[in-house]
């Protein structure tokens, strides 16, 4: 007698790992997973740029935040802003840190150089997807914005950054020593 799988038996097999890969996907829904990571990063690049903000804050005896008393800073363009209180906005796209990126601080006079090499931008960097940076120098003030894109970290999502940051405006996410402006 041959040895040997049958054609229904292949095709049964073939089938059942389909349906286990279909399975797989929809249980793992790999979009969400690239936001996810996506805004794993925004969380990581805003996180390391109020840090450097406090720091150079902390470091120099009369702080300079730069021009975003009059306007808030984005890295693309947008019809809209995540500060209300600063209506106008200027595209910025540089990640110098020298005082003409994107965050107008020069943290190259922060005593022992700049806490970091470069300014981030947005994964995705389009009209909907980027940071802000506002700031009210004259009381030393400053927020910076990010959306998040997954569901998981998007308002009202399992891991809400953007209502529950403290912020006044629930769809983005603030942070810095001020995050009404």
């Amino acid at each position: 007698m041959p040895k040997g799988f049958t054609l229904i038996e292949l095709l049964v097999v073939v089938a059942i790992i389909a349906v286990l890969a279909v399975a797989v996907v929809l249980v793992l829904n790999p979009v969400q997973l690239i936001k996810q990571a996506r805004d794993a990063t925004r969380l990581a690049d805003i996180a390391a740029v109020n840090g450097a903000i406090a720091l150079y804050l902390a470091d120099q005896p009369s702080p300079d935040l730069g021009t975003c008393s009059s306007y808030a800073r984005l890295t693309a363009a947008s019809s809209g802003t995540p500060f209300p209180t600063l209506v106008s906005v200027q595209l910025a796209t540089t990640t110098a840190v020298d005082g003409t990126g994107w965050v107008d601080i020069n943290f190259t006079t922060t005593t022992g150089g700049s806490p970091i090499s470069r300014l981030p931008l947005d994964p995705v960097n389009d009209t909907t997807y980027f940071y802000g940076y506002g700031c009210d120098d004259t009381n030393k003030r400053f927020e910076v914005d990010a959306k998040m894109e997954s569901l998981r970290y998007a308002n009202g999502g399992v891991n809400d950054v953007e209502s529950k940051d403290g912020g006044n405006n629930a769809q983005w996410y603030e942070v810095g020593n001020y995050v009404s402006l």
